[in-house]
């Protein structure tokens, strides 16, 4: 009944669908660790169940050999007896003869009994063949299956954390964006962009008033060269009062 079971338990794990079962699972990560732990623990049971029931066909297979060489060893035994009988008998010695002849019926008697075991423990051996050569196989199978499982979990575990990487530098990112105007950066790009304003705008004002000052010292420059012009006509000019003759 325990092999019964181990081969049960083998066959529902080799027929489960790992894939199906990820997608249904909740916490995929969780499936898969306990997965990889029944698979383990059902690993090392059907292994102890396979190592006894070699054990047991070793032994049936032993006893086997044993029944066929003693079948053979009693026919020889009888062979030998047969003949010492037909050479007692063929001297005359007709009661030693049937004496030996007796030793070579219980003989063969034994023989028949041997090869009647043997014959007997054949079936047996070769149904528990059958099963050591299934739980094998199915052995071979659940260790495919643990190994796929590890690799699936390795995978998931890897992309869990490149998508946790993600999301954080994603979230970094937004929490920097200097084009949304509520973050800092915005706040603090936006005042310099009004200092910036005021600057040129005072420097547009001191330019205008520039251009005022230089203005006024050209009118004024035209005023001094009308004065020094007058003044040098009243000096070429004869003094006042004097008629020229």
């Amino acid at each position: 009944m325990a092999k019964q079971s181990i081969f049960g338990r083998i066959s529902t794990l080799m027929r489960a669908n790992v894939n199906a079962m990820i997608d249904s699972a909740e916490d995929p990560q969780k499936m898969l660790d306990q997965l990889v732990r029944d698979y383990t623990n059902n690993i090392a049971d059907a292994e102890s169940a396979i190592a006894e029931t070699i054990g047991n066909l070793r032994l049936l297979e032993r006893d086997h050999q044993e029944d066929t060489q003693s079948a053979a060893e009693w026919g020889n035994k009888a062979l030998a007896a047969s003949r010492k009988a037909d050479q007692l008998r063929g001297a005359g010695s007709v009661a030693d003869a049937d004496k030996f002849d007796n030793l070579a019926k219980i003989a063969l008697q034994r023989q028949i009994s041997e090869e009647g075991q043997a014959k007997a423990a054949a079936p047996q051996i070769a149904a528990q063949t059958e099963v050591v050569d299934k739980l094998k196989d199915g052995l071979s199978g659940m260790k495919q299956k643990l190994e796929q499982l590890k690799t699936k979990r390795s995978e998931l575990l890897a992309r869990a954390k490149v998508a946790e990487a993600q999301n954080k530098v994603h979230d970094a990112i937004k929490s920097v964006d200097v084009m949304d105007p509520t973050s800092e950066l915005g706040r603090f790009e936006d005042k310099i962009r009004r200092q910036e304003a005021l600057a040129q705008g005072k420097a547009e004002l001191a330019a205008s008033s520039l251009d005022a000052q230089f203005e006024s010292l050209e009118d004024l420059g035209e005023l001094t060269e009308v004065e020094a012009r007058l003044a040098a006509l009243k000096s070429s000019s004869p003094a006042t009062g004097q008629i020229e003759q």
